[in-house]
């Protein structure tokens, strides 16, 4: 079952080859899966919520903040972005109000409650 915020399989195919490896050449503990600490840093930073209050279902908060950490120094992060960015799938599409220009009908012409003259209550 997938959880709020977390990526969807077609997703995951294009970026899982850009982690590094699970296990280490030498042996020793097995890593937590990638896909898994993934999906944690993802509800992390889509809740806004602190490193801290990460729900039990993703274990250690400190484990993934230092896999978040080394994730970031090494440049895996910016690989992704990379990738992710060479083709765009459309699902967040945004439109910048600066470059946005108002119908003629609604810019400048007279009329509401800032067309009448102001009268000062001294004065009157």
């Amino acid at each position: 079952m997938r959880r709020r915020y977390e990526i969807r399989d077609d997703q995951w195919e294009i970026i899982k080859y850009l982690l590094p490896p699970e296990r280490k050449p030498q042996g020793g503990r097995p890593a937590i899966d990638n896909r898994k600490m993934f999906n944690t840093m993802l509800w992390v930073l889509r809740s806004g919520a602190p490193w801290r209050d990460l729900p039990e279902y993703y274990g250690s908060w400190s484990s993934v903040y230092s896999r978040f950490r080394r994730w970031g120094k090494s440049g895996i992060f910016d690989r992704m972005l990379a990738v992710l960015s060479a083709e765009p799938d459309d699902e967040s599409v945004m439109i910048d109000a600066t470059i946005v220009r108002v119908h003629q009908h609604g810019a400048g012409a007279k009329g509401g409650s800032n067309s009448k003259p102001s009268v000062d209550r001294a004065e009157a």
